[in-house]
């Protein structure tokens, strides 16, 4: 994939992310919701949400999950 794909790819990511923050409510739920959506696409085993803390946050595993 060229380069400019892959950006493009970036930024259509965060903008769907964006409007699933802008839905949610609450401030505070901003990062969790975007570090879970990311991790759902880091090449993890497991896509549970401990994992996914443990990959996204590793000094925070237990306030994220």
């Amino acid at each position: 994939m060229a380069r400019g794909g892959l950006k493009s790819s970036e930024s259509r990511f965060a903008a769907y992310v964006d409007g699933l923050v802008s839905v949610i409510g609450h401030k505070d739920r901003a990062q969790p919701l975007r570090d879970y959506c990311a991790g759902l696409m880091l090449p993890c085993e497991r896509k549970s949400v401990e994992p996914i803390a443990a990959v996204t946050a590793p000094g925070r595993v237990a306030a994220q999950h």
